[in-house]
């Protein structure tokens, strides 16, 4: 990350830098938290108000966070600003988000030279507003599989967080502590951003290009090299599956000897585990794209729909379909 990539400039006027929060319905309260208390704390640690900050929602509304808490909105896309950056958080399944006002708001913001930021998946709002396009951004591990069937093309990183001249995106949880730690660093110095840092408790403040998820070694809770270097090549292969052979051969042991291996370390076999990673990508995108169960199936290397729906409902008890059942309408729809 160069110089030229990160620098957040201040805001022209003397005042404090003004932050908008917008925040769609369902969004991930925790990701809102870690972005928004770094620049409370700012202000307490230095005894100035450097930052300010309002909250905005699509109608004005209260928005409901995805654990039901409702933050009061100071005002909607058609009223707020003006902003210095503003901070889409959003979370549950952002590809279903579809408000054109917010759209519109958000395009105009860019045209501005507002600064835009988004966390969780805020930046999945962002790309539906077309605001970035020529950037690198990341977004949550979660949204990733749909996020790239729907923009095959776009610099999307598996990284904590990007900043990218005026955009500043973030893969949420607690994430954007590191990302504020940037931001605070960049307008005011590293002493404070490092004060605000220790308040918080953060004992290593990670790179933005540090992983999103654990390693594979702390997820599966084993340490069998050859084990860890099969399963990585499987996460990575879930559209177009590498044939068994190969995979012992990834290993360096026989296809036999990687069956032991994968019933002692992990209980259950390797096609079994295999299979189960491509059903969870399927569910993923069931959930959070409008694929069609076909090119789903496709998309997580089943040859065809039926051979895919049997799996499915064998591995989650109803057919594919029903992840789809309809809802209430969204207020935003």
């Amino acid at each position: 990350m160069t110089s030229s990539d990160t620098r957040l400039t201040m805001s022209d006027s003397t005042g404090p830098t003004h932050v908008g929060f917008l925040l769609i319905p369902d969004f991930a309260l925790l990701a809102y938290a870690s972005a928004i208390e770094p620049l409370r704390a700012a202000n307490r640690l230095s005894g100035r108000d450097l930052y300010r900050w309002s909250h905005v929602s699509i109608d004005g509304q209260a928005a409901p966070a995805s654990n039901g808490v409702c933050i009061q909105a100071d005002c909607s896309v058609a009223d707020g600003g003006p902003f210095d950056y503003v901070v889409v958080c959003a979370g549950g399944n952002p590809a279903a988000f579809q408000h054109g006002p917010t759209f519109a708001w958000l395009r105009q913001l860019a045209r501005r030279g507002v600064r835009l930021g988004g966390v969780s998946g805020g930046p999945y709002v962002l790309a539906r507003a077309n605001v970035l396009a020529g950037y690198r951004f990341t977004i949550h591990w979660e949204h990733a599989p749909a996020f790239l069937e729907d923009y095959p093309d776009s610099d999307l990183r598996r990284s904590l967080y990007e900043i990218d001249r005026d955009r500043l995106t973030c893969s949420g949880g607690t994430a954007p502590l590191d990302m504020m730690h940037a931001v605070i660093a960049r307008d005011h110095g590293s002493e404070l951003a490092l004060a605000v840092s220790e308040w918080f408790l953060q004992t290593h403040v990670r790179e933005g290009a540090g992983p999103q998820r654990m390693p594979l070694r702390e997820r599966l809770g084993i340490s069998h090299a050859p084990l860890l270097r099969v399963v990585g090549r499987m996460e990575q292969s879930l559209e177009n599956p590498v044939g068994r052979d190969e995979l012992a051969r990834t290993a360096g042991v026989s296809l036999r000897q990687l069956e032991r291996l994968f019933r002692l370390h992990l209980g259950r076999s390797l096609g079994e585990h295999y299979l189960g990673l491509r059903l969870d990508r399927a569910r993923h995108l069931l959930r959070q794209t409008t694929l069609s169960v076909l090119e789903i199936a496709l998309a997580c290397g089943f040859a065809s729909a039926s051979h895919f729906s049997r799996a499915y409902r064998i591995r989650f008890g109803h057919a594919p379909r029903a992840e789809r059942t309809p809802s209430a309408d969204p207020v935003w729809r």
